[in-house]
């Protein structure tokens, strides 16, 4: 009771507006889609005003598609405006920003490279970040747990001084114990801890370094009662591991700092799209979100950078949300072969392929130093018939316009930063 009191407490504080909105949220988790249109419908309108009046940028934007704030606007009308990207964002920062047209009660302050590496920062007003917090402790009491419950966290390892204990003393107030590093001894360190928590969160490869540890030493962790993977991709592979460790598989939580929480996992496994919070359009493939609930710094037809697919499913959970059905990867860096280039995607379908087709899970990390030479590192042991089957997939996507130079390592995750299953150094 303690853990949730100074919970509460802390909430309370810092985020005044956020037991109206986790109640309105948990009132919208079972409404028709209608109703559901309705919402964003409304929303929407509310986010152009804001914008419009609020911010430069988006004011010369609208302006120039004949935008009319007394007009009631339905999400048709997106397709019209032009899509953002993380460029812009950059690049037009300031005058996205709403912060000195408008008066806000509360900012945090956010800052984030993400998948693309590039920084970006910008203020986070009080609402929009208890809509976020409010979204994802919906999405976990479907499964029982609740955010204050004790939990063990696979994020941050840069922090040092001041810093260091500034993460570790709120770590204290959210009953929680992190994982800084990627050192072996500091896996096996938190993998005892695991034993006195109730759920997991972070970086999903995290999750399965510490799930195969588990597994190496014998160790069943029923306790755990959710595990929840963000940020990165979630590999069908991991799931093998992270089940018989935990007994649970990895949900998945699909989100941005600047676009919010997208979508959350139910228990029946779909990924229900957030719509009271974001508008989803997937264009050629891609992910384009608008933040229905960010007021400083408004993100409307944003590019999210990856590829996704998205269905209307009836759902056991009582959800009438759409559901992303796959989240293909990143966009990306293209692989440049000796004659022609190729997306980055293209590695999705080789190992996708070997594992659909020949039933051969390949965890693996991609680098590109060289036009025309691509360097694989994977963690399977393969035998030489398998490695035929790989060099074969290989040939079918690119022919010989690119040499691949095999390594077989006994880990695949780089030190010190996120898993990407391809970078390019060119």
């Amino acid at each position: 009771m303690i853990n949730k009191f100074i919970y509460c407490l802390g909430v309370y504080f810092r985020n005044p507006s956020f037991r109206r909105v986790e109640q309105e949220l948990s009132k919208s988790y079972n409404l028709s889609s209608k109703d559901l249109k309705d919402i964003q419908n409304k929303k929407l309108n509310d986010t152009l005003k804001f914008a419009y009046h609020n911010s430069s940028y988006y004011r010369s934007i609208l302006d120039l598609h004949c935008y009319d704030p007394k007009i009631m606007y339905d999400i048709g009308f997106l397709s019209q405006l032009p899509i953002l990207t993380k460029d812009i964002l950059i690049e037009k920062n300031e005058e996205i920003h709403t912060i000195k047209n408008y008066k806000f009660k509360k900012l945090f302050f956010s800052e984030t490279s993400g998948s693309t590496g590039q920084a970006l920062t910008f203020y986070k007003d009080e609402r929009w970040d208890s809509y976020n917090r409010a979204s994802i402790s919906r999405g976990m009491k479907l499964f029982g747990v609740n955010v204050w419950d004790k939990n063990g966290y696979f994020w941050g390892f840069n922090h040092r001084g001041f810093s260091l204990i500034k993460v570790k003393f709120f770590d204290f107030l959210m009953n929680r114990f992190r994982l800084f590093s990627y050192s072996d001894n500091l896996l096996e360190k938190f993998l005892n801890q695991c034993g006195n928590a109730k759920y997991l969160a972070g970086y999903s490869s995290m999750i399965y370094e510490v799930a195969k540890l588990a597994n190496k030493k014998n160790i069943q962790l029923s306790n755990i009662k959710f595990i929840k993977g963000t940020s990165e991709k979630i590999y069908d592979f991991y799931q093998d591991e992270v089940q018989r460790a935990f007994g649970q598989k990895i949900v998945s939580e699909y989100g941005s700092a600047e676009s919010g929480i997208i979508a959350f996992e139910c228990p029946c496994g779909n990924m229900h799209v957030n719509e009271e919070c974001c508008v989803l359009e997937v264009i050629e493939g891609r992910a384009i979100v608008t933040n229905l609930v960010a007021r400083s710094f408004p993100t409307i037809r944003y590019d999210l950078g990856d590829y996704v697919s998205v269905e209307d499913v009836e759902c056991n959970c009582g959800r009438k949300s759409k559901v992303i059905s796959e989240i293909t990867g990143r966009v990306g860096k293209n692989i440049i072969g000796k004659k022609q280039n190729y997306p980055s995607l293209t590695l999705y379908y080789v190992f996708k392929n070997m594992a659909v087709e020949h039933s051969i899970n390949i965890a693996y990390r991609c680098e590109q130093h060289f036009k025309g030479q691509l360097v694989v590192y994977y963690e399977s042991k393969l035998t030489p018939k398998q490695m035929v089957l790989l060099e074969s997939e290989f040939s079918k996507y690119f022919n010989d316009d690119l040499q691949v130079e095999y390594h077989h390592v006994t880990n695949i995750r780089p030190l010190n930063r996120k898993l990407k299953d391809f970078e390019s150094y060119l």
